[in-house]
């Protein structure tokens, strides 16, 4: 094990022999860090963070700290974190509130500089979260989501699977799967692009689009553009779309349409034009 003298490292914490430890980090107790991990100078992890394996913290970066909300009573929760994630300089990801609670936070993830996940958050696989970005407290991402840069996203949010949202754009809706957020709470397009490097096949990518047709550019109310989407569209991952509106709490963002702030959406020949590409 590679231990700097100038870490400082609680008798409790558990490290992997094959860990890396740069100089001043700091590791607290009932910490526990799996194989081939790098903590680099001046990060800290706090109590109560599981980490797997081939994990990266950078310069500055805090994991697991008490979180940014009035409600803790700080009685012991957690920060679980899966394998091959990169976590830049000075990101922060925040502990559950709730006694017993956890943040969670999946596999080969990105965050990227001074980036945030509060308190409860849950993050999938392969997500991106660019630098600047702020989760707020109990958001969940799904897996492969892209978080552009300054991006700010409301408590109990939920982004859906291959979404994007574009560069300092903000949310207080869900992010239904395989779109591109953009402004307020404004869907632009499909992310064609992202369902393309994700092996979609045409006929799924064919599927999801005609259900974003459907679903925002027929002028239909939620509920009955689900209606006519379940007749039409069998496509597992047309499902999934459906699954994750139904399921939505607080709503899905709407499309965006002429005055809406912020960037154009496609029009319906560019979007069919990308598809044919």
């Amino acid at each position: 094990m590679a231990i700097h003298p100038t870490a400082i490292i609680h008798e409790t914490a558990q490290i992997d022999p094959t860990v890396e430890i740069g100089p001043n980090v700091v590791i607290e107790e009932n910490v526990v860090i799996g194989a081939h991990c790098k903590i680099w100078q001046n990060a800290t992890i706090c109590k109560g963070t599981t980490m797997g394996e081939s994990n990266q913290v950078h310069m500055g970066a805090v994991i697991g700290h008490e979180p940014q909300d009035l409600a803790f009573e700080g009685k012991p929760s957690y920060t679980c974190i899966g394998n091959n994630n990169v976590f830049r300089e000075y990101s922060t990801i925040h502990r559950g509130t709730a006694p017993e609670s956890e943040t969670v936070i999946g596999n080969k993830n990105f965050f990227m500089a001074l980036s945030h996940a509060g308190h409860n958050c849950h993050i999938g696989d392969e997500v991106i979260v660019a630098n600047g970005a702020l989760l707020a407290g109990h958001v969940h991402v799904d897996d492969k989501a892209f978080v552009s840069g300054n991006c700010v996203v409301h408590q109990f949010v939920r982004i859906g699977k291959l979404s994007m949202m574009s560069g300092g754009s903000r949310v207080s809706k869900d992010i239904p799967p395989f779109m591109v957020q953009d402004g307020t709470n404004l869907i632009a397009a499909i992310n064609i692009v992202g369902l393309k490097r994700g092996g979609f096949t045409p006929g799924t990518r064919k599927a999801i689009k005609q259900a974003y047709e459907i679903l925002y550019r027929k002028d239909l109310a939620v509920s009955n553009a689900i209606e006519e989407i379940q007749k039409t569209l069998s496509d597992p991952e047309v499902i999934c779309l459906i699954d994750f509106i139904q399921s939505s709490k607080r709503g899905i963002c709407r499309h965006r349409r002429v005055g809406d702030t912020g960037s154009r959406s496609n029009t319906a020949e560019e979007t069919e034009a990308v598809f044919e590409a």
